[in-house]
């Protein structure tokens, strides 16, 4: 690895912890007999306290010990979100390893580079579909030595059950019964805990080394600003494989808060009215949908419906804009708002579960009008920022002190400096040990003093709340010499048009901004019907004139919102979705802008009819 020096964990928030495994042993005797974990079994829900989560994680590392785990040894898990993925990623580091961790989505030839190049000798693989993948790429994964499978089919030999791998643990267990307790006091806090692969845009992805320290450190910040408790309910299904569900999972091992999972993306409507959770994280994807669906099923329920809707938003973002300003709504608004609120708003709360305090956006920017919409309804999107280099956790907004279009203050132990050319550089305890063998990739992003440059651009309020304007390397620089932020305009034609997933905009050294389109595939169904074109596929849907006006329509209205040299001139929409499997799309739903651009570059140029032409 690289020279680097990395600066000490803050006084302000040091910890009496080693690492994770030293911190799961104190929630364990401080919270044995508390419900811990809700998970989904067929059509019920089981749980576990934390005295259980204990014997499971010891089964599993004994487990891994008896067949060769040694300290800071790689064990991947290529697996969607589920209580076994935690229950494993606990065993691992219980054991003194390092977790690997794999989207279920990723191919097997990119299974096999992850699980090379980490150096990983064992693999959790969720089912046969992921054991195949594995099976396909032996002969290019000497170093994998077993496999461990969830659902999958154990042969006796290569790959064996978690039913087994707890079996062996219990007995050996059973043998040396001071055993697990020396594995877990020998995990040291610099020790790696977890390697995550950045998605990347070009390229094999980067192994972002993260040590118990790293872990350590998010997990006290989250618990020193006090805005979960051990009373919360969190409804976790974000990926696990992703930095920001990892994180959510350790801070509730510090603070103790019960967490039900279901990795299920079409289940989490039906979940939230049974879990009734009390705080939800998400991407800002997830938030999108749930408001295209809210504005879509008023505009279905006619005229008069429409309307109510509409009156009450207005009213709802005027007391958020009052309360954002710092001021108190008038008698009058008040009592418009409460009209508001039990004709429209509190039902969209109840679908929720009625308990929810606040939901948590990260992973990519969230279009402030959908942030407003949201607050507007009387739930608050606590927008936060950080990255798989700063172990997720770098800024959050408070739910006392929050200003949307920003992703609110650091977290205490988390410093930040605005570079001459707008770059974000934080320093602090989340910043990670390296990216995984390549020390001049390191070098590249984290100076000797410990800096890690983000590739983000952003400005500082006067509360010192972050404003994120967009990737440094994303800056689209027209022919004419003018700068567009294409993320920022992305976000608003998103909150201006309810029937539409993504929009791409390109005009780099070109003469004019333009737009890639994709249809929301579940609203358009709707739009269809209502405009008489029930029945044709979504490709024929993107062909037609009126899908077409529709959103030229939207754009006319985003571009009454922009700058001259911001504004949309032609857009197409594309034939499909964007989607990961096409590499145009992180598992985190991240636009990858140059994979887009080169997948579709036909559609592209169509968009700049003449070589040269005036803005």
């Amino acid at each position: 690895m690289s020279s680097i020096s990395f600066p000490p964990m803050p006084a302000a928030i040091s910890s009496e912890f080693r690492s994770v495994p030293d911190m799961l042993r104190d929630r364990v005797q401080r919270s044995g007999d508390s419900e811990a974990f809700r998970y989904p079994d067929g059509e019920q829900w089981r749980s576990l306290t934390w005295s259980q989560t204990w014997e499971r994680a010891r089964s599993i590392a004994l487990g891994l010990h008896s067949i060769g785990l040694e300290s800071q040894q790689r064990c991947g898990i290529l697996a969607g979100t589920r209580m076994d993925w935690i229950l494993a990623d606990m065993g691992v580091m219980c054991a003194g390893g390092a977790t690997t961790t794999i989207y279920p989505t990723t191919t097997a030839e990119g299974c096999a580079y992850i699980v090379a190049d980490s150096g990983s000798t064992i693999v959790f693989a969720e089912d046969d579909e992921q054991i195949a993948k594995l099976r396909e790429q032996r002969a290019t994964m000497p170093g994998l030595t077993r496999v461990i499978t969830f659902d999958g089919t154990a042969d006796g030999d290569w790959v064996l059950s978690l039913e087994d791998l707890e079996a062996r643990g219990r007995r050996l267990h059973a043998e040396r019964p001071e055993l697990f307790d020396e594995l877990v006091g020998s995990v040291g806090v610099d020790d790696l805990a977890t390697l995550i692969y950045t998605s990347g845009t070009t390229g094999n992805p980067k192994g972002v080394r993260l040590a118990q320290s790293n872990w350590v450190y998010v997990a006290e910040a989250m618990h020193a600003i006090r805005e979960m408790t051990a009373e919360d309910v969190q409804y976790l299904w974000l990926p696990l494989s992703h930095v920001f569900g990892k994180v959510l999972q350790v801070g509730q091992i510090r603070t103790g808060y019960l967490t039900a999972v279901d990795g299920r993306v079409d289940k989490i409507v039906d979940n939230l009215a049974v879990v009734r959770p009390t705080f939800v994280a998400g991407a800002p994807r997830i938030f999108e949908k749930i408001y295209n669906k809210v504005v879509m099923q008023a505009k279905e329920g006619g005229e008069l419906k429409y309307t109510i809707f509409r009156w009450a938003c207005t009213v709802g973002l005027e007391i958020s804009r009052l309360e954002q300003a710092g001021q108190r709504p008038g008698l009058g608004l008040k009592i418009q708002y409460a009209v508001a609120d039990k004709l429209v708003f509190a039902k969209l709360r109840q679908k929720f579960g009625g308990r929810l305090r606040f939901f948590i956006s990260g992973s990519a920017a969230l279009a402030p009008d959908i942030a407003r919409f949201f607050h507007a309804a009387g739930v608050l999107v606590a927008e936060g920022y950080g990255l798989t280099e700063t172990t997720a956790a770098s800024f959050v907004n408070r739910t006392d002190d929050f200003r949307i279009g920003t992703v609110g203050q650091p977290l205490p132990g988390m410093e930040v400096r605005i570079a001459e050319d707008g770059e974000v550089l934080l320093r602090g305890g989340g910043v990670m040990r390296g990216y995984h063998g390549m020390p001049e990739a390191t070098a590249e992003v984290i100076t000797a003093e410990g800096w890690f440059h983000t590739g983000d651009i952003g400005e500082l309020d006067e509360a010192g709340r972050l404003r994120i304007t967009d990737r440094k390397k994303d800056l689209i620089k027209t022919s004419g010499g003018k700068y567009v932020a294409p993320q920022s305009v992305e976000g608003k034609f998103k909150a201006l048009c309810p029937y539409v997933s993504n929009v791409v905009v390109f005009g780099d050294k070109r003469p004019y901004c333009t737009a890639l389109v994709t249809l929301d595939e579940e609203a358009i169904v709707e739009w269809a019907r209502a405009n008489d074109l029930a029945g044709l596929s979504y490709q024929e849907l993107a062909a037609h004139p009126k899908a077409h006006e529709m959103v030229a329509a939207a754009v006319e209205d985003l571009n009454a919102t922009l700058n001259r040299h911001e504004t949309i001139k032609r857009f197409s929409i594309l034939p499909r979705e964007l989607s990961i499997e096409n590499n145009e799309v992180t598992p985190s739903l991240k636009i990858k802008r140059k994979a887009v651009a080169d997948n579709h570059g036909h559609a592209i140029e169509e968009l700049y009819p003449n070589s040269i032409e005036s803005i």
